[in-house]
């Protein structure tokens, strides 16, 4: 009777394994598929800038690559290998944001990879993307199709992941505080310049502040820059992003902040398609990107640590310590790994502690 209980029990397990296996390879294939081309002739990813102009083709196929090159079948076991294998019957409620192309990607994956359901209200701005992909996944591994909803309004949940403005997380922590959860309020990045920069770490700079028209928690929206930092050389190297002038509601932006700076008479730098301004804040309006200039990085290494929960992360090629806010060498700050977790919260570990 021993045996035969032992051996159910290894039955057992070599299941959940599998079942593990199974959804790593469905990602995998998922990733694959993501990697395999621009998706040109795709009826949907051809019409979703007419949804949302700002899903332009060009950032929602940078996403789709990015995603897809996270999706490899060694990346995926790696990052998983602590996740036990264990079912779970537990509803996880995802708020995601729709500022970006499939913004809440990570967390649907998260979610899916560790054995919960789950229930995920997509933002109005997400032109339908975050459906085009999970029902890319399902058709992969059906077996997902019993563990995805979307839904309008969260109702049946255990644990809540919810992504928004401070305003709305204040909104969220209110409703949602009495379950474990990740509330998520809004984080800025910053770009630290020692004026050592090669013409080509400054071009890949640009990659930080224009990927996505700057509309990203992880976009630089500040720059810090030593004394006597040649500002102009900075705008030179950035002439390349120009097109970006194109894109109507981008140029509307960068209008409005241009005429409210003349008016104004605020001092700025203009290169006829960002404006450099020098201000204290780390947020900026989009098109604009705020500088401070600093003495020494060991102070700046202290100021930056002191308002830590307002940064998502550094790009830099200076060597300093920026305590818990991850570094990203020019250039990537919007290719996130696996285990770049937003605000620096490990979602997996969440999850885990809460099976």
């Amino acid at each position: 009777m021993a045996n035969i209980l032992q051996n159910l029990q290894i039955i057992i397990l070599n299941s959940n394994i599998l079942v593990l296996k199974k959804r790593i390879q469905a990602f995998a294939q998922l990733g694959a598929y993501l990697r395999s081309s621009d998706h040109s002739g795709d009826f949907f990813l051809e019409q979703i800038e007419l949804r949302n102009p700002w899903y332009t083709r060009e950032n929602v196929n940078l996403q789709l690559r990015t995603i897809g090159e996270n999706l490899q079948p060694d990346k995926l076991t790696d990052w998983l290998s602590g996740v036990p294998d264990q079912p779970v019957d537990k509803t996880v409620g995802l708020i995601l944001a729709g500022n970006l192309p499939l913004v809440g990607f990570h967390d649907i994956m998260c979610v899916l990879l560790t054995g919960f359901k789950a229930s995920i209200k997509t933002s109005s701005e997400d032109a339908g993307l975050t459906h085009y992909v999970v029902e890319k996944l399902i058709e992969l591994e059906p077996a997902f199709a019993e563990k995805i909803e979307l839904v309008e309004q969260l109702k049946q949940f255990d644990l809540v992941i919810a992504t928004g403005s401070n305003n709305s997380a204040r909104y969220f922590d209110y409703y949602f505080g009495k379950y474990p959860h990740i509330i998520r309020k809004n984080r800025n990045s910053v770009a630290i310049l020692s004026g050592d920069e090669t013409p080509e770490e400054l071009h890949a700079l640009g990659r930080d502040i224009f990927d996505y028209f700057g509309m990203g928690c992880r976009s630089v929206s500040k720059l810090f820059v030593p004394q006597s930092y040649p500002l102009e050389r900075l705008l030179d190297q950035l002439e390349p992003f120009a097109p970006i002038a194109g894109h109507t509601k981008y140029r509307n932006n960068y209008d409005f902040n241009k005429s409210l700076y003349l008016i104004n008479k605020d001092p700025h730098l203009d290169n006829g398609f960002l404006l450099l301004r020098e201000h204290s804040a780390l947020s900026s309006p989009l098109a604009v990107v705020h500088y401070e200039v600093y003495g020494d990085l060991q102070q700046l290494s202290a100021e930056l640590q002191s308002f830590s929960e307002d940064i998502q992360l550094v790009v830099t090629n200076c060597s300093i310590d920026t305590g818990d806010i991850p570094q990203f060498a020019l250039g990537d700050a919007q290719r996130p790994g696996l285990n770049d977790y937003a605000d620096n919260v490990n979602t997996l570990d969440f999850l885990i502690k809460n099976q």
